[in-house]
């Protein structure tokens, strides 16, 4: 048989603990997972990180494949009799020998045998219960559904694993109600919505990966929304009122005199809906803005105003330069 290296696959080392080999095998599962994957060869690179995680996960097929001994991937190799004997794996298919087989297949064989593996005092063992693997799934959703809650179907191609630890391609509909207050980035978890377990085990998890679309007027940030609020020169200068909009509908603000731009507003409690602890704050950020085009007259009023003001915004250049000298 050709040898795989189940650790190299997931990216890990040899002496790596359960949670590494669980934490590796979402990440790689997440990046090649046929549904979200680019990769050309991603629906393989997915099978070899399933199947590693398959073998690895266990503590009894991993110290089975442990004592395999290491070889160069790709490389023809064949189990020795003592390691035959050791975990008491016979094949009674016709085969001579393990030659002609798939790693996958060997290890798939302590599924389907419970007695192919290390014995204990009553000479055997009773058929492990095998909770169901854990997919990852990633969904975009609109800021407006973010902030009121929603509900999505999730089309997935999910790998499930037979009694003889063959993996097929199962289509299903999941549907899924992300709470108001979804951030970007966030991670949910549906219980019991991922593989189904074996010999009594429980079913996996669905995890899915929150992203927000991009929004034309927010920005996000957390539960926080930034929002950039235009003000014509005149606007600042005298101060005015105008209405910002907010996801919950139009507010009207107070500009004071004189304020400048860069400057953020404070809209309290008008940002995403946190779980339990109220709401973000929404921040209106000033622009001042002047017209694309103006008239004569306008023209006109702006040389009077700067023949009249005295008003240097370059100040402090002058300053900076007397310092540095």
């Amino acid at each position: 048989m050709k040898y795989k290296d189940y650790y190299a696959i997931l990216g890990i080392e040899r002496k790596a603990n359960d949670d590494d080999i669980k934490k590796a095998y979402r990440k790689l599962a997440r990046k090649y997972h046929p549904d979200v994957s680019k990769d050309p060869a991603g629906e393989e690179k997915f099978k070899d990180v399933s199947e590693a995680y398959q073998t690895l996960k266990d503590a009894e097929k991993r110290a089975a494949y442990d004592r395999l001994g290491s070889y160069q991937p790709g490389q023809e190799f064949a189990p020795s009799r003592d390691w035959e004997k050791e975990f008491n794996t016979q094949f009674n298919n016709g085969q001579s020998s393990f030659e002609e087989i798939d790693l996958s297949d060997l290890f798939a064989h302590f599924a389907r045998h419970p007695g192919a593996g290390h014995r204990g005092a009553q000479g055997g063992r009773a058929s492990v219960s095998v909770p169901g693997e854990d997919f990852e799934v990633a969904t975009k959703i609109s800021l407006d559904d973010a902030y009121r809650g929603t509900q999505v179907a999730l089309e997935l191609s999910v790998p499930i694993y037979d009694e003889q630890g063959q993996m097929r391609r199962e289509a299903r509909t999941s549907h899924a109600r992300i709470p108001k207050g979804a951030t970007d980035g966030q991670r949910l978890r549906l219980r019991g919505h991922g593989g189904k377990g074996r010999n009594g085990g429980r079913d996996g998890d669905l995890y899915l990966n929150i992203t927000l679309h991009p929004h034309p007027l927010y920005r996000v940030d957390g539960h926080d929304l930034y929002i950039d609020l235009p003000l014509a020169p005149w606007e600042a200068a005298l101060g005015t009122a105008v209405e910002v909009p907010t996801l919950a509908g139009p507010v009207n603000m107070k500009i004071a005199p004189g304020i400048g731009s860069g400057q953020q507003l404070r809209l309290g409690k008008r940002g995403l809906p946190k779980p339990g602890e109220g709401e973000g704050d929404l921040f209106a950020v000033v622009k001042i803005v002047t017209p694309p085009e103006i008239s004569e007259r306008e023209k006109s009023l702006f040389r009077e105003l700067a023949e009249s003001s005295k008003f240097n915004p370059r100040s402090h250049f002058k300053l900076e330069a007397r310092h540095a000298s």
